[in-house]
């Protein structure tokens, strides 16, 4: 799943996950991927990703409130975060989180995203 407010950046980082094969979902903000996730409201038959790319800046809900809400779902407390952030001391903020898998500052290189998330998913059982 990608969440970003960006539109030009969803669309960029959809097309080259789906050109390596991945399903992707997408949210343009936080309450929507939340939605989405089944967190809020709750729907325990809402698809739950193998890995989320979260942007840090969105309108309605930002991706500091997002990490806290995944990780305070049982669903979704697992689930691996990529940090896509313009601010790169926001790192600190996201310490505390124990599904933060990585981060990354915009502007982004594509191709270190790709293999991040590659990285992830080789990971899991």
């Amino acid at each position: 799943m990608i969440v970003d407010d960006e539109r030009d950046v969803v669309t960029l980082v959809k097309f080259l996950l789906e050109r390596d094969g991945h399903m992707v979902t997408t949210a343009f903000d936080g309450a929507d991927a939340l939605a989405k996730l089944g967190v809020e409201p709750a729907n325990p038959a809402a698809p739950v990703p193998d890995v989320i790319v979260l942007d840090v800046m969105m309108p309605i809900l930002d991706g500091f409130t997002v990490s806290a809400r995944l990780g305070g779902d049982a669903r979704t407390k697992g689930i691996p975060l990529i940090i896509l952030t313009a601010k790169g001391e926001m790192r600190d903020l996201f310490q505390v989180s124990q599904n933060v898998a990585s981060y990354l500052e915009k502007p982004f290189d594509p191709k270190t995203l790709r293999e991040r998330i590659a990285a992830i998913l080789a990971k899991k059982p």
